[in-house]
């Protein structure tokens, strides 16, 4: 069976993004509910609230609804200069920070590879990219899941080498201070044995917010001590967009959190062995990959528009040459299906359908690739890896006539690019193997190894008392 034709003209390829891009807007504008920019106006609302009115960053409620701010309160900070424009210029000013964000975020995964493609690729990956639901969820929600993605993955940029590897560690700091989840990517760093990162993370994350605590007293004071305590203030667990361990057990009706905590542990050990094995195996990008993932399954709450952690996972995929698998899943997260039990989520079908994000992520945790260990340490790996870079000396005196020089095969002097997961060695072969991803330096050195608008993520339902009770946390 042949393949379709593609386009070999500039023209014929124009008209086919041109006609892609049509069908996407149709499908975007049509088929899912755009989300009205709620979250935004949730950010935007709260701090305007704070500035010109005197308000409290928990308290405040968007008109008409009960939804309000539930981050810690550095990310008011950070979104302070929300309140000296107006609504539709914060939307605007988001979109172009998201569409940034998502500029780095495919840069520092597709590598120099995008180059190759041109505007066409470009051209069909965003067409593609427009489809995937948690990224249209974030945009139209105005959240802010792409900047902290973008912010991981500068991160995991850095710790390649070179003189700005100093640096890693601040934008895994800074988004931990915005929003827990990315905290875990401070394990990750401890896990692969980059304790200066951690270190860095770690100072980064509290000194953010120290100075919140020093803007906002009464706010993180609250936040804190009540707030963050309050599992019950993000919402209905049960909501068919909460794709994480505790959505499922919370659609099966199982109660309390003995059983979730056991799964979190479980999943947490699993991640650390794998994260183990992405170090040791150089393989950076799946070691990030594996910890957006575990963030994604031990959270008690994921919405489906945080499942933009998945991304790496995607890029992962193709590198290890799995591109069929990774456009099959993509497919699917692409077609909102789980919005088929937003109603009714009993039964086998119900239990299957209604978590079927749950089961990608937890499938791609279990199996994704990491790389393979060599038979050799990984200093020897790496020694190998810089004498095919450097010319070798002549001979001192030449061969024997009875035996030839042969040419050394390139299996012998660098791993694969099977073999280490990483595109780059693909792409360039024995000198990109020398400069293979750098996370395992730390790690594994001398060892051989109706679907709605309804609000979700930043907002819940709000609690009887304000900010300044003691009991349940409001937003």
């Amino acid at each position: 069976m042949r393949r379709p034709a593609l386009p070999r003209t500039d023209g014929g390829r124009l008209l086919l993004l041109l006609a892609l891009a049509t069908a996407v807007t149709v499908f975007t504008a049509t088929v899912p509910l755009l989300r009205d920019w709620f979250d935004l106006r949730v950010y935007h609302g709260t701090v305007t609230s704070w500035v010109h009115d005197g308000g409290r960053v928990y308290d405040y409620r968007v008109p008409g609804t009960p939804y309000g701010f539930t981050y810690p309160p550095f990310a008011a900070v950070v979104m302070l200069p929300m309140a000296l424009v107006g609504t539709r210029t914060a939307i605007a000013v988001a979109l172009l920070l998201n569409l940034a964000a998502l500029a780095v975020s495919l840069r520092v995964l597709t590598g120099p590879a995008w180059r190759r493609y041109g505007w066409y690729g470009v051209g069909l990956a965003a067409c593609g990219l427009a489809l995937f639901e948690p990224l249209r969820d974030t945009v139209s929600f105005g959240q802010v899941n792409l900047v902290l993605l973008a912010l991981v993955l500068t991160d995991c940029a850095l710790l390649s080498g070179g003189r700005a590897a100093r640096w890693a560690g601040v934008g895994i700091g800074l988004a931990a201070a915005i929003k827990l989840t990315p905290a875990l990517f401070i394990g990750l760093l401890l896990v692969a044995g980059r304790r200066r990162a951690a270190v860095l993370a770690t100072a980064v994350a509290v000194g953010a917010t120290a100075c919140a605590a020093l803007v906002a007293p009464d706010a993180s004071r609250f936040y804190w001590t009540t707030a963050l305590w309050d599992t019950g203030r993000v919402g209905r667990l049960d909501y068919v967009s909460n794709q994480s361990l505790q959505g499922v057990l919370a659609r099966l009706g199982v109660e309390g959190r003995p059983v979730w905590a056991l799964l979190a542990v479980l999943v947490l050990g699993w991640w650390a062995w794998r994260v183990r094995r992405a170090a040791e195996a150089g393989n950076r990008t799946a070691a990030f990959a594996l910890t957006g993932l575990t963030a994604c399954l031990v959270s008690p709450v994921t919405w489906v528009h945080h499942l933009v952690w998945l991304l790496p996972s995607f890029a992962v995929l193709v590198r290890a040459g799995h591109a069929r698998v990774a456009a099959c899943l993509y497919a699917v997260l692409c077609t909102s299906v789980v919005w088929l039990w937003y109603d009714d989520a009993s039964g086998v079908g119900g239990f299957l359908g209604a978590n079927l994000y749950t089961w990608i992520t937890l499938g791609l945790l279990l199996s994704l690739p990491v790389g393979q260990s060599s038979a050799r340490p990984p200093d020897r790996r790496r020694a190998l890896s810089r004498s095919a870079q450097t010319t070798e000396p002549a001979p001192s005196r030449p061969a024997p006539a009875t035996q030839p020089a042969r040419a050394q095969p390139p299996s012998a002097v660098a791993p694969s690019a099977e073999a280490t997961g990483d595109a780059g060695a693909a792409g360039a072969g024995a000198p990109a193997a020398a400069g293979a991803d750098a996370l395992g330096r730390g790690a594994g050195a001398g060892r051989t190894r109706s679907p709605s608008s309804d609000p979700t993520g930043s907002t819940f339902p709000a609690a009887a008392n304000p900010q300044s009770s003691s009991a349940r946390a409001s937003s």
